[in-house]
Formats: structure tokens, C-alpha cells, sequence
């Protein structure tokens, strides 16, 4: 898969001054294209738009200080249709506008062309099973959550605090489907895996599809693959590495990929540091040849 990766990122790489068809780029990859931009983020730690920005801005700004062309032109040919609009892309990569940046010959930022290499790892098993499931219902509460990549996310947890025990009382009663329990639910309201990056956060159960929610929120789940992985280690450390592993480890050496839907977790929340037994639950398809499906 990573050598599939960097014949991908190389293709893009050749159309940095041209439009560019992702769907054409994760077709290289062989993956889909949702997945592509989860697992890029996932390995490069940023979005695949921001790191298309920086590139482009970075021969941009070679170009600018050079001279040869004029600002308007460079502007069109890396896709942007006014000056103004190029300015705005290129100080937000360089901190300076272009035409500042051509008078006083400013050093600027430049964004290192990216590739994907093997580190070995994966000394420690990855527990999971591959769970067929059918439709079913969360029914909880959600607000919506910014993403925390280490510690403790304050606003997640500031809304398990204010649930009332009738709300959870009312919830243990709808369950009834796996995973048991309460549960989280986590939905990507972009492509983004950077820290700060929102999510919508259920805190709820899993139903059957006709479930009444009585006045709770809802969230609907088709029916899909999912890849269910078990843990055992300190909170939330353990669950934050487990996730990282997943995509950096786990969908590079296996032959699945990500499929729209909610990442479910259960867990016994503890205080932080202390162990606890968690359970993810990624949504995932089989991976397919190019050309074939």
C-alpha cells in the first residue's frame, strides 16, 4: 500500500499548476477517496488540502522571488482566479503577501514535497475481530467537540458531566444491541485529523432502527463491516496510541480500508493514568484491486 501512497502523492505532485481529481489520485492509490484523505491526514498529520496549499504556495513563492513572471500570472497558473485570492492563499502559507515578498526578497516557508517509507514497528499484537452488522439506532445526546490527540478532551468530558442520571437511566433502557452499554460516537465533520478539528460526540446506546427516541437525539447507522479492536491500558493514553496504530499500522498491512460512519467507543471511564478495558469500532470495507471492485 505505501508504495501505491507515493505513486499517488507523486501524481499529485505533477499536478500542482492544473486542477486536480482527487477521485483520479485515490484511484492510483487503489483506495476510495474518502479513505485516501483519512489515511493521508492520519500519516502526515495534516489535511490533504492544507498540504496541497502549501505545496502549491511553495513553488509560487520560489516563482515570486524570481521574478520572471508577473504576480498575476503566477496567480492563474497555480489555479487562482484574482490576485487578491492568490495573496490571501500565499500569506497564509508565507506570513507576507507576494508582492511585499518580491520587494524586500523576504524568506519564506516552503512545505517539503511528502512520501510515505517504512518504520518498523508493530512489535505489540493488534487485538480485533471483523464484526457484519446490521442497521441500528444511537440514541443519546451529541454536541459537538473539538479533536484531542493527547490528554484528556475537557469538552467531551464536560458533556458526559452533564448528563443527568435520568437522561442515562432513560438510555440503559433502549439498549439492546452491541456494543452494549453506553457508548460514545464520534463523526468527522471534515476531513481534517489536525488538533482542534470539530466532531459531532454522541453519548448514547445502540438501538434497533425503529427505536423511539423519546425527545433524545438520534443518530441512524446502516448496515456495514466494522473492525472492532480491544484494549487494555491507562486512560485515555492507551485509546489515543490504539487509535494513531489503527490507521498508521493496522489499514496499511491489512486489507481493509475506512468507510464513511461513526467511530464507536466503549469504555469504563477512569481517572486519568488508571487502566481500563475499551473497545473501538471502526467502520471499514474490503479493500479492492484497481480496476476492479
Amino acid at each position: 500500500m505505501l508504495e501505491r501512497l507515493n505513486q499517488a502523492l507523486e501524481h499529485l505532485e505533477t499536478r500542482l499548476d492544473q486542477d486536480i481529481d482527487m477521485a483520479e489520485v485515490a484511484r492510483i492509490a487503489a483506495v476510495s477517496e474518502y479513505h485516501f484523505r483519512r489515511l493521508f491526514s492520519a500519516l502526515a498529520g495534516m489535511p490533504l488540502p492544507l498540504y496541497v496549499r502549501r505545496r502549491r504556495m511553495t513553488l509560487a513563492g520560489a516563482e515570486v522571488l524570481a521574478g520572471d513572471r508577473t504576480l498575476l500570472d503566477i496567480a492563474v497558473r497555480y489555479g487562482y482566479g484574482s490576485g487578491e485570492a492568490f495573496a490571501r492563499a500565499f500569506r497564509s502559507v508565507h506570513g507576507i503577501g507576494p508582492g511585499e515578498a518580491r520587494r524586500t526578497g523576504a524568506v519564506l516557508t516552503a512545505q517539503p514535497r511528502m512520501s510515505f517509507r517504512v518504520i518498523v514497528e508493530g512489535s505489540t499484537g493488534m487485538r480485533y475481530r471483523i464484526v457484519e452488522k446490521g442497521p441500528f439506532r444511537i440514541v443519546g445526546r451529541k454536541a459537538t467537540v473539538p479533536l484531542v490527540h493527547d490528554g484528556i478532551n475537557t469538552a467531551a468530558t464536560a458533556h458526559v458531566e452533564s448528563l443527568d442520571e435520568q437522561t442515562v437511566a432513560r438510555m440503559k433502557l433502549l439498549a439492546g444491541l452491541e456494543p452494549e452499554g453506553i457508548l460514545s460516537a464520534s463523526v468527522h465533520l471534515t476531513d481534517s485529523r489536525e488538533e482542534g478539528a470539530e466532531v459531532d460526540y454522541w453519548v448514547g446506546v445502540a438501538t434497533r432502527p425503529e427505536t423511539n427516541a423519546g425527545g433524545l437525539d438520534t443518530l441512524d447507522v446502516p448496515a456495514g463491516t466494522w473492525a472492532v479492536f480491544d484494549d487494555h491500558g491507562p486512560y485515555p493514553r492507551a485509546l489515543q496510541q490504539l487509535w494513531r496504530d489503527v490507521f498508521t499500522q493496522w489499514f496499511p498491512s491489512n486489507p481493509y480500508t475506512s468507510r464513511p460512519g461513526p467511530e464507536l467507543l466503549r469504555t469504563r471511564p477512569v481517572e486519568t493514568g488508571m487502566t481500563t478495558d475499551s473497545q473501538l469500532w471502526i467502520p471499514v470495507e474490503r479493500g479492492h484491486r484497481p480496476g476492479r471492485r
